[in-house]
């Protein structure tokens, strides 16, 4: 996109957005804001009236005094810089609400300071935002044209993973929910009591504006080169939470619905997002067996990382697909026995295929773990439904 195509872009939503909010949430990011805010001051014209709100939780490395001070050398820029420094560090989806509260314009852009999120792609996410008949837009990686650069296979298998979760367990239809970079009207948010658990802030938003319509546009996300990422083990489990509130809450507010089929698929949903979790699980703890923690033989490896998701996906299938609360002991023990059965028949056919995949046709352990272990889970659920939990088949 040329220059004079991107002011005449910016002058046009002038017409109908009154101004523009910028959030970006930082931690340690001292060595990529300055980048981030040089490629949002080529972006940016004086048309656009826009606000950069940087909520920092105080960072140890500088970052709030770095944007202290380039914001005092763009004064005459046509937007405004705001720092909002926060004392503790109090999580990524928490930094955003503060700056959505903070913020002014009629639409708000939220994005990542990493360099991974382009700004180039604001001015058509406002003109979609505006021009469209939708009230989120979302720069996603998973529609046609959108991709992502620089990421191993164990970040993409995470992410895939993670994005299944909140389909299926949610109900969320578009195609990239655990984006970081999107814009929406600003009242959307309005009536929203935000609970900022996790690190996917949009899922929030999507489960919370029901009524608003939501469209996506291609980009590439590409992987920071500089600084550390954020994501760990307790990202993770933040994750979990914040699926589990809002399904909570999702069902809270949904009327009751008596119709067969929509409980059956609803439970299929629920076993299928337990058995991507569990994939997650397998993934992990097979790869850590077989890598890093020890040089098991793959196969055991496969093994222990096995029992450890055949495990997890019984206690949440338990409590959340079935919804059967009741830990008898012997009940409990004979419901586990039945699931680890019908677990077994998919977990057999997991080790075949893995072996035969590695061994036979020389694919990558961990493409093979991967294929083996999600069709091996297809066929568990009507087992279990019917034998482990005791519920008829169509109900």
């Amino acid at each position: 996109m040329t220059e004079n195509n991107l002011n005449q872009m910016s002058k046009e939503m002038l017409s109908k957005t009154r101004s523009l909010s910028i959030v970006i949430p930082t931690y340690n990011e001292s060595k990529n804001i300055v980048k981030m805010l040089d490629s949002l001051r080529a972006t940016l014209t004086r048309e656009m009236n826009a606000e950069i709100i940087v909520v920092d939780d105080n960072s140890p490395d500088g970052t709030s005094q770095t944007v202290e001070e380039y914001a005092k050398n763009s004064e005459n820029t046509g937007y405004t810089i705001q720092i909002i420094r926060r004392e503790n560090k109090r999580g990524l989806s928490s930094a955003i609400v503060t700056g959505i509260e903070s913020a002014k314009g009629d639409a708000v852009v939220v994005m990542d300071s990493d360099l991974s999120h382009p700004p180039q792609t604001i001015p058509q996410m406002v003109e979609e935002l505006q021009n469209s008949d939708c009230d989120i837009v979302v720069a996603s990686r998973y529609v046609n044209g959108g991709g992502v650069s620089g990421w191993p296979f164990k970040r993409k298998l995470i992410s895939k993973g993670a994005t299944k979760i909140a389909q299926h367990g949610l109900g969320i239809k578009i195609k990239d929910p655990m984006s970081g970079f999107f814009a929406f009207k600003r009242h959307i948010v309005n009536n929203i009591k935000f609970d900022a658990i996790g690190y996917k802030i949009l899922l929030e938003i999507l489960v919370k504006a029901k009524e608003a319509k939501v469209k996506e546009i291609p980009y590439t996300f590409i992987n920071r080169t500089t600084g550390s990422s954020k994501l760990d083990f307790s990202v993770g489990v933040g994750y979990l939470q914040s699926i589990w509130k809002l399904y909570r809450y999702g069902k809270s507010v949904k009327s009751n619905e008596r119709r067969t089929s929509v409980h059956f698929l609803s439970k299929a949903g629920r076993f299928y997002t337990v058995g991507a979790s569990g994939l997650l699980v397998n993934y992990f703890v097979s790869f850590m067996f077989g890598a890093v923690l020890s040089n098991l033989w793959y196969i055991y490896a496969t093994m222990i990382g096995i029992i450890f998701s055949m495990s997890s996906n019984f206690i949440l299938n338990k409590i959340w697909t079935f919804e059967d609360r009741t830990f008898e002991p012997k009940r409990t023990l004979m419901q586990y026995g039945l699931f680890l059965g019908f677990s077994g028949i998919g977990a057999v056919f997991q080790l075949l295929m893995v072996y035969g995949l590695v061994e036979l046709r020389h694919l990558n352990y961990s493409i093979a773990l991967f294929l083996a272990v999600a069709i091996a889970s297809v066929g568990n659920f009507i087992l279990n439904k019917k034998w482990t939990f005791q519920e008829k088949v169509w109900s």
